[in-house]
């Protein structure tokens, strides 16, 4: 079979504006980007939908080294990226608690003892890995997959997206890294605080027993019951979560 090289070249640059879009996603996108992902994985899902989209999508004219051509390829690239920084807060949320709940029960001094743990606690690294479940659970990666072909529709390639609106939903979305995660962390900080006052009143009534021995032991059993009670809620509220950041891509691209 005889392939022309013109042809074959010209299937290229029809690929490489889907590719970038669809590759940037990937790389800032919350399932995708970890590391037990292989790359080669997840670049070949990447070309796969590539050719996929230049079946239902039509792709302009363009020159690769020309103004259009790089001017086209940033765009791409800034539409995949914001669009994987928007499910990127949700995880943010989740450390957000997580860490909020950690520092409450005393597991941030783990991470000083033991630097290799690195900067995220482990309370936090745990809702992570729930919520990961939770959003497979969802059919997440489904999801996302359906949305991502979808913003080719809706945002077709060599088109500029609406950035003042882009600008005003996410400037709403945004703060929800932190109101998300503190409502997330907040009924089990509020657990710890009345152990904490109780520890208070015990240390008054008895100035010579040491505190430390038992406080310790008590925030950190208390946190991990309190945690434990608390974890059916936490879930539902990560699977909101997840639906709100799919809700936030779908307008953005005004589907």
């Amino acid at each position: 079979m005889n392939i022309e090289l013109g042809v074959l070249f010209s299937l290229l640059l029809k690929l490489i504006l889907p590719l970038l879009r669809i590759g940037a996603f990937m790389i800032s996108s919350p399932l995708f980007s970890v590391d037990a992902v292989n790359l080669r994985f997840r670049i070949s899902i990447a070309v796969v939908l590539s050719v996929l989209v230049i079946n239902v999508a039509p792709v302009p004219e363009y020159e690769p080294l020309s103004t259009n051509g790089v001017l086209f390829a940033f765009i791409e690239v800034f539409i995949g990226v914001m669009l994987g920084i928007t499910l990127q807060i949700v995880t943010a949320a989740f450390t957000v608690g997580g860490s909020f709940i950690s520092n409450s029960m005393g597991l941030s001094f783990a991470n000083i003892v033991d630097p290799g743990m690195g900067n995220v606690p482990v309370i936090s690294q745990f809702f992570i890995l729930l919520a990961t479940l939770i959003f497979l659970a969802m059919n997440g990666h489904l999801i996302l997959i359906q949305v991502l072909i979808g913003s080719f529709i809706t945002v077709p390639i060599g088109s500029y997206p609406d950035l003042s609106g882009w600008f005003d939903i996410l400037w709403l979305w945004t703060p929800q890294m932190f109101i998300a995660g503190v409502a997330l962390g907040l009924p089990v900080v509020i657990a710890l605080l009345i152990i904490n006052m109780g520890l208070g009143i015990v240390t008054r009534a008895a100035p010579a027993m040491n505190i430390f021995s038992i406080g310790f032991p008590a925030l950190l059993i208390g946190g991990l019951l309190f945690l434990l009670v608390a974890l059916p809620g936490i879930g539902s509220s990560m699977e909101t979560l997840w639906s709100n950041g799919v809700d936030t891509i779908n307008q953005l691209l005004g589907i």
